[in-house]
């Protein structure tokens, strides 16, 4: 929806521009009071101010939606590391576990290349779940292209993305 607000603000701006500028190379007559005028100058500077409130506001409300956790059943900390990634389950007590690739001369027939690892982290079908991602040396990404999550670890910051699996793979 906000996407196609926007273009729809974009498109109108530009069609409005493009006619502007076509009755400016075709018409040969020029108004005195628009060149010097006031009044016109103040339309175009309150004008574009009201047309981006018109996209901020849609905008607040959708990156507020966003932020938004409801409630997590689990709170997963994921931790990068040079080679690996630690896994925290925060809701249980000392539950935590670290996860390395396996190398391509140990990989099954159907394993995938630099995707599979030696212990994977299981989470709940059909519920809010939350993940706390940090790194201890250097930037690295955790991510999960089937479930649409990227979130990047940066040292010394504690990033927070939520999602809801609804089936399970």
């Amino acid at each position: 929806f906000f996407h196609d607000h926007t273009l729809l603000i974009l498109i109108m701006i530009t069609v409005m521009i493009a006619y502007i500028m076509f009755m400016l190379f075709f018409n040969k007559f020029t108004n005195r009071y628009l060149l010097h005028g006031q009044t016109i100058e103040i339309i175009w500077t309150i004008l574009p101010a009201i047309i981006l409130m018109f996209i901020a506001f849609p905008s607040l409300r959708l990156l507020y939606l966003m932020d938004e956790i409801n409630s997590p059943l689990i709170t997963l900390k994921a931790i990068g590391h040079q080679w690996y990634w630690s896994y925290e389950y925060s809701n249980f007590l000392n539950l935590e576990f670290d996860s390395y690739m396996i190398p391509t001369n140990e990989l099954d027939i159907n394993g995938f290349r630099l995707l599979d690892v030696d212990n994977r982290i299981v989470l709940p079908v059909n519920n809010q779940i939350r993940i706390l991602v940090t790194a201890t040396d250097v930037i690295h990404s955790w991510t999960v292209p089937s479930l649409g999550v990227k979130i990047d670890a940066t040292p010394g910051r504690l990033n927070q993305t939520n999602f809801l699996m609804n089936q399970p793979g």
